[in-house]
């Protein structure tokens, strides 16, 4: 294998059913699905394998745990160089994996950073992987990049850092993502929208119970048995 022969992209992503319990927006399934498809889709465009590496195929206890033995799995096939990758960057290109392909081939780990502080890409050669170090890397938390790319220049390493992007991984996070909908194809876009509008209907429908309970209550004479109005726990949206 030549260098760029010897470079295979993990998308490490959970199925969207999965993604449901892991993230804080609601009725984002269909939305997940679609980042899934469109990242492997860049991925695939590089040329190089792609591997995917779901609930299905990850094993461990914990994140960090998952996360550093999807990577083992991929060296022990025979690669020497790996480009990590997430399913919730819908700004990253197949232009960002094909330059950290060639960063690779040349000895330079890449990272591309996070707006919360964590990263939405690892390129990594074999010969920098460290398994204790990743393990213990604050995953999941606020300064996981900052932590990530220490580590790396503790080895001397010169490390390639990609724009920082925006991730989804919140309500907030797809309505940030809108300010960039210039880079989002027009069936996700669409979808983003969708589901905020949703959430907005969801809270509205809420708020009117809230308020229609309160209002009930404050004017009722009667007795305590006949003032209680129950309140849907998961009011429906039409």
């Amino acid at each position: 294998m030549n260098a760029l022969n010897s470079t295979a992209i993990l998308l490490f992503a959970n199925s969207s059913r999965q993604e449901l319990v892991c993230k804080s927006i609601v009725r984002s399934e269909k939305l997940f699905d679609i980042l899934t498809q469109v990242t492997l889709g860049k991925a695939r465009r590089t040329g190089l394998p792609v591997f995917h590496f779901t609930e299905k195929e990850q094993i461990g206890s914990n994140f960090g745990e998952r996360f550093t033995n999807a990577m083992t799995a991929i060296y022990d096939i025979g690669f020497h160089n790996i480009i990590v990758i997430g399913n919730d960057t819908p700004q990253l290109t197949t232009q960002h994996l094909t330059y950290t392909a060639k960063q690779l081939a040349i000895g330079k780990p890449v990272i591309g950073g996070s707006i919360d502080g964590g990263f939405y890409l690892l390129g990594l050669q074999r010969v920098n992987f460290d398994s204790n170090d990743l393990k213990n890397l604050p995953w999941q938390r606020f300064g996981l990049f900052n932590q990530i790319s220490l580590s790396l220049k503790k080895k001397s390493l010169e490390v390639v850092l990609l724009p920082v992007l925006q991730d989804l991984d919140t309500e907030k996070d797809l309505k940030s993502i809108l300010s960039f909908s210039y880079s989002l194809s027009t069936t996700l876009l669409l979808l983003i929208l969708s589901i905020l509008r949703n959430i907005e209907h969801l809270y509205y429908t809420l708020h009117n119970y809230i308020d229609s309970y309160a209002t009930r209550c404050y004017f009722n004479k009667g007795s305590p048995a006949n003032s209680f109005i129950p309140i849907p726990l998961y009011p429906t949206v039409g």
